[in-house]
């Protein structure tokens, strides 16, 4: 079966008429414990009432009348349908009780339990006890041994409780009324399951669906994520893992349609160097020209694919970096001096440690001191302190023409340039979007700000390392 929902809603019905067989057999149980205690209650009530009957009783030899007027008082006494009948079986009294009971139904089920002088006592029935529980004889029908009724007599002449006086009846009411109720709770929570449970699978389904559609090539498709149960968790999770995914195929492919754009540039120069070097009549000081030439478009194009293979590697939900403790201080002061740029560290720093790989760290700095070096003119400086929350704040400025503040976050995105940039300046757009991958590979972040005076400050954080 390869449908959930009937799975779930087949094993939920299972459960039910589980629970009803359970409970019916548990209701029988005690059903018939409580019977076998109303049988032994009334069997003993029947036995008192017929050992008080048969003392009170006159002897067998006295008058009718007599015995007729005892047993009338004491059936009015005890309150019971009563007869006296003698030792063969004729009926010498009754009370009014019995009367009106043979009135309302002839068929009344009655006992007859026999005395010791062959007389009988005959018993309908009471009323009070529930219906279905006994199973009497007829009138006139002895619970004894034989005619003589001798063996039902016990010890010092008194009766003995006939064996089987309240045996069980076939049908149970009782039994049917509680099979009719879990038959319809049954059947309710049968019927109103199955729509709770259409409904939860009916959202697997269509989480199902939209992965499918999303695997299929449709990164825009997200799947409906109300409600905050756990398929709506589920759901939520995956459209977050989609837009990750469409933002990570969409930078690669923007990655690699800006690469190959600007590998145009240094490729089409060096066909054109290496065109002109085939030529015979060329000088000397033209070979040497374009020879440089060369070697100045092979290093563009090694410092592309490089930068190209870094900010992929940085873009790679999955990548890996070897951590470890890297001292700012030493770092900042080896990049400042060999740019040439002034370094400031603040006072009383001594070691600022942060965690992460030195070589993604050192590359962040470099490509901003260099930024400032190429468009900011020669007056770099390089601060390091602390900044909120005891955060590692790394701060370049130049005195260049600035970045307009429309720009100040563009600038961070890939193959950007500024208005104006040429590309004799160097630099292909990648640099500044390397910084900022690196920073957020490690926690941080980066910003520019406008340098009091002229000029652009280049702010780079990290979190402190928390060792």
């Amino acid at each position: 079966m390869k449908s959930l929902y009937l799975r779930i809603y087949l094993t939920l019905v299972v459960l039910l008429l589980a629970f009803a067989f359970g409970s019916t057999w548990l209701f029988q149980q005690h059903l018939d414990k409580e019977r076998g205690s109303f049988e032994s209650v009334a069997n003993e009530r029947m036995t008192a009432m017929a050992e008080l009957l048969s003392l009170a009783l006159p002897s067998a030899d006295a008058p009718t009348e007599q015995q007729a007027e005892v047993l009338e008082d004491w059936g009015q006494r005890l309150r019971m349908p009563v007869a006296l009948n003698d030792a063969q079986g004729r009926r010498i009294a009754s009370s009014e009780l019995f009367l009106r009971r043979l009135d309302e139904d002839s068929a009344t089920p009655s006992i007859r339990l026999p005395l010791k002088d062959g007389r009988s006592l005959e018993l309908m029935r009471m009323l009070r006890m529930p219906p279905g529980l006994l199973r009497m004889q007829g009138p006139g029908r002895n619970f004894g041994a034989g005619p003589g009724m001798g063996s039902g007599m016990g010890p010092g002449g008194r009766p003995e409780p006939p064996s089987g006086l309240l045996p069980l009846l076939g049908p149970r009411p009782e039994l049917r009324v509680l099979l009719a109720l879990l038959l319809l709770l049954f059947l309710g929570v049968a019927i109103g399951a199955y729509p709770v449970i259409r409904r939860l699978t009916r959202r697997l389904e269509a989480l199902r669906a939209g992965v499918e559609q999303f695997g299929a090539g449709n990164l825009t498709h997200r799947v409906d994520a109300e409600g905050s149960d756990e398929v709506a968790v589920l759901a939520a999770s995956f459209n977050r893992t989609a837009g990750q995914i469409e933002t990570l195929l969409r930078s690669q492919k923007s990655l690699l349609a800006n690469a190959s754009h600007e590998l145009r540039s240094p490729l089409a120069r060096l066909k054109m160097a290496f065109s002109m070097l085939s030529e015979p009549d060329i000088a000397p000081a033209q070979r040497e020209r374009l020879s440089q030439e060369i070697h100045t478009n092979i290093a563009e194009l090694d410092s592309l694919v490089e930068e190209v293979l870094l900010a992929s590697r940085l873009e790679a939900a999955n990548a890996v970096m070897e951590r470890e403790r890297v001292d700012l201080l030493g770092l900042a002061a080896e990049e400042s001096a060999r740019i040439g740029a002034e370094f400031e560290p603040a006072e009383g720093l001594g070691n600022l440690m942060v965690r992460g790989e030195e070589r993604l760290l050192r590359r962040a700095l470099r490509n901003l001191l260099e930024n400032a070096r190429r468009y900011g003119g020669t007056q770099v400086l390089l601060q390091l302190g602390r900044g909120a929350a005891g955060a590692a704040e790394l701060r370049v400025c130049d005195r260049g023409p600035g970045v307009p503040e429309a720009m100040r976050e563009r600038i961070f995105e890939a193959f950007f340039r500024l208005p104006g940039h040429a590309e004799q300046a160097g630099g292909v757009g990648l640099g500044l979007n390397l910084v900022k991958q690196i920073a957020q590979a490690h926690g941080g972040h980066v910003r520019c700000e406008p340098r009091q005076g002229g000029g652009s400050c280049f702010v780079l954080t990290f979190p402190p390392d928390g060792q």
